[in-house]
């Protein structure tokens, strides 16, 4: 049967372009690849090739943030009104992206394929903002339609199909079932968190009437089942890679095909992390999944999947030991469990690939049985969503909670931001703290604590500390200015520029406000921690501009070297510190309390 991609139409592209288009001149203004310039009563850009000019109004504001007025953007080309075509912008401004010719077409598809994405979005609709504020966890999650909010081509899923998108993505919802296979254990590690062993996994994520197929199944041809390792596969990967990437390891039996699971799970904003929709207590399932997306094949490394488990540990640990973390209610999720294949061909060449990154996959814990029953969850994703109609979720909850949006976002910061800053400067960890990686716990609407995700992946330490060997591989080692900037890019550019802009242009928070609360809340750390000995100055001047589209548009296949995350950095100059002293007009806390 045909997929007929009912949702391209005319209408959902054209409200596709508008909103690319806008993201795409308010991305690259930010990161200072363009340069509007003031036109009457509103802002122009002029791009050297093609001979069009595009003309909008906007709020600029902090951290050279823009908020782009939509319906206000027009397109003119030789004079004429044009329409706006996301994939033309970028041909008219690729000398201005320094986008190479050899990456233009790879560039190219995954703004189509985002454009395509957000056509689907359209045509499905969706809750609105004020539904959203009493949805359940899922629900929220497949109304998500931003993607990421930086990156400008951020929804490629190049190796989709369009039945693969309607089956397998996010924002459709759909159920499916994960695909098992056996692993000899001689070409396959299973690493395991403490007091964890392979019974108590594997029972407590399949019944018996399971076991006892793959069990089966296994002898059916010949195998002895306690010789394998079970490893969860989905079930694109297992299509479209497995069982063609890996055929002399099925035929010769290093690998085994044994079911599917009986229970249904859905994709996360991540796309290759599922929950368990059968049973929400169980963990999620994070797989390797060979689609490219925002400068990565989305694969998962046995290599790094061995001390997974221990990472995770070694993080939790500290973490639930602290008690600043606890008080703000920050915990994280740990990945309990990882299994990675290393018995093809592959894992024998001399250099190492994305071939060998083809099948591992993680046990994550779910949140669901971590809360109280009167408790809400949320991707921390959801406060920068915008439902079809502009209602922002964030200016809904603040709404539906009934107190001050001043003291809504105070009790957010605390949450999200204080831990954070904690995590810097007392232990030099850093995470990954975009809304996607987090989980709002909200009490009547309001923040009262979040799960950090993820662990494994992007946490880091970034100082020379004394670990356990098996935690080594997260030390990364950086001077003070860059170390700040886990807060000032991560936090502050990365996921709060967004927040205080929909809630100024709503009319909700003056940004103002919303920063000064900010400041509050690095200075209430900063006395209640006065023999903290850190040189981390979050109340700087201005801090380095790293910049994320400049790093796709450098090389949308990779964006940066894992190794080597630090020097893979780009820079454009400095941005000033939204809660800098020298703009609040007010003393260090530290200062203030006589330190």
């Amino acid at each position: 049967m045909i997929a007929a991609a009912t949702h391209l139409t005319p209408d959902n592209l054209e409200s596709a372009q508008r909103h690319l288009v806008a993201k795409a001149i308010a991305e690259f203004s930010h990161e200072r690849l363009l340069a509007p310039e003031g036109h009457g009563d509103g802002w122009r850009i002029e791009t050297p090739l093609g001979g069009a000019v595009y003309l909008f109004d906007a709020e600029r504001t902090e951290l050279e943030h823009w908020v782009i007025d939509e319906a206000s953007l027009r397109r003119l080309v030789d004079g004429e009104p044009a329409p706006l075509d996301a994939q033309a912008l970028i041909l008219e401004l690729q000398p201005t992206l320094g986008l190479s010719d050899a990456l233009l077409p790879t560039y190219l598809e995954e703004i189509a394929s985002t454009l395509g994405g957000a056509a689907f979005k359209i045509a499905r609709g969706g809750p609105s903002a004020a539904q959203l504020t009493e949805a359940d966890f899922q629900t929220v999650e497949a109304a998500m339609t931003e993607g990421h909010p930086g990156f400008v081509a951020n929804n490629g899923r190049i190796g989709f199909g369009v039945a693969d998108h309607a089956a397998f993505a996010p924002e459709a919802g759909q159920p499916f079932r994960m695909v098992w296979v056996a692993a000899r254990r001689s070409a396959s590690h299973l690493a395991l968190g403490a007091g964890l062993d392979e019974a108590s996994l594997l029972t407590t994520e399949l019944s018996t009437a399971e076991w006892d197929t793959f069990r089966t199944r296994l002898e059916d041809v010949g195998e002895d089942p306690a010789d394998f390792h079970l490893l969860p596969v989905h079930p694109w990967q297992w299509e479209n890679r497995v069982a063609i990437t890996f055929a002399p390891d099925l035929a010769r039996r290093d690998l085994v095909l044994v079911g599917e699971s009986a229970d249904e799970y859905r994709a996360q904003q991540s796309v290759r992390t599922m929950f368990n929709l059968t049973h929400p207590e169980r963990h999620y399932v994070k797989t390797a999944l060979a689609v490219q997306n925002m400068g990565f094949l989305r694969g998962l490394s046995p290599a790094y999947m061995r001390v997974t488990p221990a990472i995770n540990d070694w993080v939790a640990d500290l973490v639930a030991s602290d008690a600043t973390l606890s008080d703000a209610g920050f915990r994280v999720l740990r990945e309990r469990a990882s299994i990675g294949y290393t018995g093809d061909a592959y894992h024998r060449t001399p250099a190492p690939s994305a071939h060998r990154k083809m099948l591992a996959a993680l046990w994550r814990e779910s949140p669901v049985p971590l809360v109280a029953p009167h408790e809400q969850l949320a991707t921390m994703a959801s406060l920068l969503h915008r439902d079809a109609s502009g209602a922002s979720v964030a200016s809904a909850l603040i709404d539906a909670s009934g107190i001050a949006a001043a003291d809504w976002v105070r009790a957010y910061l605390r949450v999200y931001l204080r831990p954070l800053v904690h995590c810097l400067l007392a232990h030099d960890l850093a995470f990954m703290p975009h809304g996607e990686n987090l989980i709002l716990i909200l009490d009547g609407h309001v923040p009262t604590g979040v799960f950090m995700k993820d662990i494994g992946e992007e946490v880091a330490v970034l100082a020379d500390r004394d670990l356990p060997e098996q935690v080594r591989r997260i030390v990364s080692p950086v001077d003070d200015r860059e170390k700040a900037l886990a807060i000032f890019t991560d936090v502050f550019d990365g996921v709060l520029r967004h927040l205080a802009g929909i809630l100024h242009v709503d009319g909700t928070l003056p940004e103002t406000e919303f920063w000064r609360i900010a400041a509050d809340t690095v200075d209430e750390h900063a006395a209640q921690h006065p023999d903290l000995d850190s040189r981390v100055d979050l109340r700087a001047d201005s801090f380095a501009h790293s910049c994320l589209n400049r790093l796709q548009l450098r090389n949308t296949l990779q964006m940066v070297d894992l190794t080597n995350q630090s020097a893979s950095l780009m820079y454009a100059g400095t941005l000033a510190n939204p809660i800098a002293r020298v703009r609040t007009g007010r003393a260090d806390a530290r200062e203030s309390v006589g330190v």
